[in-house]
């Protein structure tokens, strides 16, 4: 199994630390949700999850077969796209916030004391 080696003067260790430092996590906080990658897939997915939203995605998709079509197309998706344009500029305000809470969290001065 692994273990972990705490070397607290590094002096002729330098070497050494570097590579077993390499095999553990680093211990900055993050508490967002989303990445610039993946915000917009997964703001989605989460948004999907609501049943109103689902439901206007429901009028959406029905609206698109002529038998049953009530309005025009273009119009039934204005709420939807509305509702989830506004949630997801929320949620990314909230995600950069907590963002930058976390750097500065991270980039505290720490004191460490020792022998």
């Amino acid at each position: 199994g692994k273990h972990r080696i705490v070397i607290p003067c590094l002096g002729h260790f330098k070497e050494e630390y570097e590579k077993v430092s390499k095999l553990y996590m680093n211990n900055k906080i993050r508490t967002t949700r989303y990445t610039l990658l993946n915000f917009l897939p997964r703001n989605l997915f989460e948004q999907f999850h609501r049943i109103a939203n689902l439901y206007f995605l429901f009028l959406v998709v029905l609206n698109w077969v002529p038998l049953v079509e009530a309005f025009q197309k273009e119009i039934t998706m204005l709420p939807l796209i509305g509702v989830l344009t506004i949630i997801a500029v929320k949620d990314g305000l909230e995600d950069y916030s907590r963002y930058k809470m976390d750097k500065q969290i991270n980039n505290l001065v720490t004191k460490v004391y020792s022998r």
